[in-house]
């Protein structure tokens, strides 16, 4: 017969009571510890990361807002081009042949900042921004002359579209003496050909030739390397990265040193921590081949007149810190091109140099303009 269970020995059988007064165990506790540990360094490494994607995009951006005011150069002049675009011109010196300087590939004007000093003491001497570049405006994308589809945006067809405009705005006296290093000679040659009697003289400085990019060489060079190495640089100025690094000393302008005035290296840094700069700059590299093949075009269809001279300044290589054989590349299609198209060129050769040179030695380039220009010069007295 079955016992009925007592009060007594359902007490038995039911689980001991727990003193509250009693700490816990040592495995419950050091995994509450090690759960609030974990989640403690979640919360660390989240906050470090909101501030390294949101802090320096921000203080970028503010940065950019009061340099873009502080920094443009002194006696510069932002001229109306139309079609809401508006180019930085700088201007020096006085008199005639007037002399204009086109920038190499995705750089400011500030390249020819010594070399700009030193000719402006015998004539006039204007550099500019391209649009996109510097402090020139880029073109509002529906307002049109019709142009950029025939020629691209970011070419040579449209930059000297843009350069024609920007001298008969400023009233600039031609015909001229047009000096171009790189891209610059792309454009400088387009110019000639397009417009013959502006220009009295052709200066080219480092010239691309066209055919350089029918080179399966060169083009991997420039748009597996080059161009993405750039890509990198404008992301970096978007997220705020490259104005850190400068701070850091990480990254520097490439003008530098003695004799750089300090709002002209501040200016650099600035282009430097700006996208938009940084993007026209990889556009013009980009559409490089598009440019080429027009001034290719061009050239066959139009050919320069016989009244406007070609110089051609070449250093010892196109870049010093390129492989030997891309600099071999560079130079026997330079030659080609100046017996294709201009038989009669002059051609200067600066030893030591490379395409550095306009802004590391100047000089080497502006005692040659110099003799050019002061022929022109005795030859108008003569007449």
């Amino acid at each position: 017969m079955l016992r009925k269970r007592t009060a007594a020995s359902d007490d038995s059988v039911r689980s001991p009571k727990v003193d509250k007064n009693k700490a816990p165990s040592t495995d419950e506790g050091a995994g509450g510890e090690n759960n609030k540990g974990i989640w403690s360094t979640f919360t660390s490494v989240g906050k470090v990361l909101l501030l390294i994607i949101f802090v320096p995009p921000f203080l970028n951006y503010a940065s950019l807002q009061r340099e873009g005011q502080m920094l443009q150069p002194k006696g510069a002049l932002s001229v109306d081009i139309g079609l809401g675009q508006k180019i930085i011109l700088m201007c020096k010196g006085k008199g005639q042949p007037v002399v204009m300087l086109d920038s190499p590939t995705g750089m400011s004007s500030d390249v020819w900042f010594h070399l700009q000093e030193e000719i402006s003491h015998v004539t006039k001497v204007c550099t500019y921004d391209r649009v996109g570049l510097g402090f020139s405006k880029r073109a509002i994308q529906n307002e049109t002359t019709g142009m950029e589809k025939v020629w691209g945006p970011s070419t040579t067809g449209r930059m000297v579209d843009d350069l024609h405009r920007l001298i008969k705005s400023a009233e600039i006296a031609t015909p001229l003496i047009l000096v171009g290093s790189e891209l610059g000679t792309l454009n400088g040659r387009f110019y000639s050909h397009i417009h013959d009697s502006e220009v009295l003289d052709l200066v080219l400085i480092d010239p691309i030739p066209e055919d350089l990019f029918q080179e399966d060489q060169w083009w991997q060079y420039w748009y597996t390397q080059l161009v993405p190495s750039l890509q990198v640089l404008q992301f970096s100025a978007a997220t705020g990265l490259n104005r850190m690094f400068i701070i850091l000393g990480l990254m520097e302008p490439a003008m530098k040193g003695e004799g750089v005035p300090e709002d002209l290296l501040q200016r650099q840094k600035y282009f430097l921590s700006n996208p938009a700069h940084q993007s026209s700059a990889v556009d013009e590299h980009f559409f490089m081949n598009e440019s080429a093949s027009q001034v290719k075009e061009i050239s066959k269809y139009k050919p320069l007149s016989s009244r406007t001279s070609v110089t051609v300044i070449t250093g010892d290589s196109f870049d010093e810190e390129l492989p030997a054989h891309l600099n071999q590349l560079v130079a026997t299609l330079q030659k080609k091109c100046l017996e294709e198209s201009y038989p009669s060129a002059k051609h200067i050769r600066v030893d030591g140099a490379d395409r550095k040179t306009i802004y590391k030695r100047p000089s080497a380039i502006s005692k040659h303009l110099m003799k050019m220009i002061a022929h022109r010069q005795s030859k108008k007295q003569s007449q």
